[in-house]
């Protein structure tokens, strides 16, 4: 009788032990007392009634990613591909997800299946494949609304994979063939186009650059020349200046005038025709280099 007063006490420690609860981060817990919905536990210690109350649901407040496999859809256009999305959603409020609806991920997969199909029926398949931001608004949107009665936020919607019908792949690849094809020629035309401008622009410099080059040696030849004319012009006018200064009578004149037709000759001229002034003068000229020599 003595041991059973402690082993008495011994139960009921561990009976009470056993109905405390420590609900951990990022978690919530729905309780019941009597069948009825108590209370949502957060973080923290919580003790639990024996026999009256207990725990209906265990949830996690973070968010989820449930990868849904490929869904069948028709195209606006008559054009069945599977598609698979991807959902991201949170539990927003613990009860509602525990009373709101059996399976709620089982009901959030037909959800989207139905909402998938209903936008991919209105878009034909170049659409589809080119406007998977606008689908996937469009489903976060519906999806996001249709779960708030159900205490989930749906946080984003994302088609993980567009799978078209293998017929119209192949005629997509060759479409995309042709098309880098003719970007492929553009290219290469635009290149030679460019290279013949190149070319073209070179000669023309080519033939600018010789042209100044051919004037400049004419202009610096024409100039050497007048820079000739100009030295031997001035070297007369000296002449004639320094002959006036002496005094010089005309008869002196006369043969600088036939020394200079003499030099103008320089044995290459042909005919001459000597004044009859100068012809007179080269004759008194050799009289008086005779008359020298016989003295």
């Amino acid at each position: 009788m003595e041991f059973i007063i402690p082993i008495i006490i011994l139960l009921v420690i561990v009976f009470l032990v056993t109905n405390i609860r420590i609900v951990q981060q990022a978690k919530a817990v729905v309780v019941e007392r009597l069948g009825a919905y108590k209370a949502t536990w957060g973080v923290g210690l919580h003790f639990k009634i024996p026999f009256i109350e207990r725990i209906a649901k265990t949830v996690s407040l973070k968010e989820q990613v449930v990868d849904f496999p490929p869904q069948p859809v028709i195209t606006k256009d008559n054009v069945t591909m599977q598609i698979d999305t991807v959902i991201y959603f949170q539990i927003t409020d613990p009860k509602m997800y525990t009373y709101g609806v059996e399976h709620p991920l089982t009901a959030i997969e037909n959800l989207t299946a139905t909402t998938l199909r209903n936008i991919i029926g209105d878009l034909e398949l170049d659409q589809t494949l080119t406007s998977r931001d606008i689908i996937n608004g469009k489903m976060r949107a519906i999806l996001d609304e249709a779960t708030d009665p159900w205490g989930i936020k749906v946080n984003r919607v994302e088609l993980k994979n567009i799978i078209p019908p293998r017929e119209i792949q192949d005629a997509m690849e060759k479409q995309m063939k042709a098309e880098r094809e003719r970007r492929e020629a553009i290219l290469k035309a635009e290149g030679e186009k460019k290279s013949a401008i190149l070319l073209a622009e070179g000669e023309k410099e080519s033939a600018i650059l010789r042209a100044d080059a051919q004037k400049q040696a004419h202009i610096l030849e024409a100039e050497g020349e007048a820079q000739a004319i100009l030295q031997v012009q001035q070297a007369t006018a000296e002449g004639i200046r320094l002959l006036n200064e002496a005094g010089a009578s005309d008869a002196v004149i006369q043969l600088k005038a036939l020394e200079a037709f003499a030099a103008a000759a320089d044995g290459k001229a042909t005919k001459i025709i000597i004044p009859s002034e100068i012809q007179s003068l080269a004759g008194l000229a050799t009289s008086l280099t005779e008359l020298a020599k016989e003295k």
